[in-house]
């Protein structure tokens, strides 16, 4: 159980948040869940892109087009839990000056601009250092703060980090990956350069640029793998649904649904042959070792699926179970996202629209980290209208008064 005594790890950190869209507030929200008080720049004229993505949520539930001016898109609900909303149109030449403020009194600015955008607008690290010399000022991009030309989305980088070719069955398409992987693996690597980062500074008492791109974080992953090691032996890139170098490895029909198997060592593979009801298999020589299964792996997964189709699900989970074989069924992620060890260890949480409460059936991202003497979760803020909280952070955080508050408004650089 968590205990919610404890302080958050980052509290006490200020977080000026430039991003928009997924990988920038991927990164501000595990900040927020970390503790880090977060606060949103979003321009006065339409604010996040995610205000703008289906469905919605609001008095007549989930919709797919927005019905109402306060239905509120479950993308922004979700990516803006715990996090501060002010107005500022950088664009303005007045923002400077305010972001400047802002700077001032942060800890780490995050933005996720096209690569140049941010020292453009004149927001960007040189100017947040020149204010702050202590700032931990983090970059994602597609391709890398220093990067030529660099507007990117997830699809793109899917496909030019070779991640799309690992996905599908030899011979047909590569298919897209089903989550946003660049889109969700960036902003991780950003939070661990931002973390050390912090860690440095403890030491030198100076901040730096932490510059993370897409693309790098997804190949790095894909190049976990040799890919040119597997073509000089003839494995194919793209197996569907297992994996051929450690077959028997991977997804298998039932009558009614998919099993995920492993069976990679001796011990696993002659548990399998007995749940299958041959296990004179161990012995024969097409199947006796791991390498002999390796090559043999196409008539081998033929065979398991000959198995597994004329069964329930149920049936061979339980069969492989009782002989001690990894085994899952593939669940749909409605049913995945209320698995009792996740919702208990908070690695998934209810949302819901604040004045149109929905219960506990839509749920999304928790903060997956455990700490023996700390927890994690959100602050109840969340930047419904745009500006939602310019009062707050300009008037009690900057020190504006009502009448410098009011000029900036009437001057369009805050609304």
């Amino acid at each position: 159980m968590i205990d919610p005594t404890n302080p958050r790890p980052l509290e006490g950190l200020r977080v000026i948040d430039l991003t928009r869209a997924l990988a920038g507030p991927y990164a501000t929200l595990l900040l927020a869940g970390l503790g880090a008080e977060v606060i949103k720049v979003e321009d006065p004229k339409g604010g996040d892109l995610a205000r703008e993505n289906s469905p919605y949520v609001g008095r007549d539930g989930v919709v797919i087009e927005r019905r109402h001016e306060d239905d509120i898109s479950i993308s922004h609900l979700t990516r803006a839990r715990g996090k501060r909303g002010v107005a500022l149109n950088l664009k303005h030449p007045q923002a400077k000056d305010v972001f400047a403020d802002l700077v001032r009194t942060a800890d780490i600015v995050v933005e996720n601009f096209t690569a140049g955008t941010a020292d453009r607008l004149g927001v960007g690290y040189a100017f947040a250092r020149e204010v702050n010399p202590r700032i931990v000022y983090a970059s994602l991009s597609g391709f890398g703060a220093d990067a030529p030309d660099g507007k990117a989305m997830d699809i793109v980088i899917q496909a030019l980090s070779g991640a799309m070719y690992t996905s599908g069955e030899h011979d047909h398409p590569p298919v897209r990956i089903g989550i946003p992987m660049a889109d969700m693996l960036a902003p991780v690597f950003a939070v661990i350069g931002i973390l050390s980062a912090l860690e440095q500074r403890h030491r030198t008492g100076e901040g730096q640029h932490v510059d993370v791109s897409m693309l790098g974080a997804l190949t790095s992953f894909v190049a976990i793998e040799n890919w040119a090691a597997m073509r000089a032996v003839d494995m194919p890139a793209r197996t569907g649904l297992t994996v051929q170098r450690l077959s028997p490895f991977g997804v298998f029909e039932c009558a009614d649904g998919y099993v995920a198997v492993v069976a990679v060592h001796q011990k696993l593979a002659a548990g399998l042959f007995r749940a299958m009801g041959e296990p004179g298999l161990i012995d024969d020589p097409a199947y006796a070792t791991r390498d002999s299964r390796v090559a043999n792996a196409n008539q081998l997964e033929a065979r398991i699926n000959a198995w597994s189709r004329t069964l329930p699900l149920a049936e061979v989970v339980a069969k492989l179970e009782a002989e001690g074989v990894p085994v899952a069924e593939v669940r749909h992620p409605e049913d995945a996202l209320v698995d009792p060890r996740v919702v208990a260890r908070e690695e998934t949480n209810a949302v819901s629209h604040p004045a149109y409460p929905s219960g506990d059936e839509l749920r999304t991202a928790g903060i997956p980290i455990r700490f023996s003497g700390a927890r994690t979760g959100f602050d109840d803020v969340l930047p419904v209208a745009i500006g939602e909280h310019n009062g707050s952070v300009y008037g009690d955080i900057l020190g504006y008064d009502d009448e410098k508050l009011a000029e900036l408004t009437r001057a369009g650089v805050v609304a």
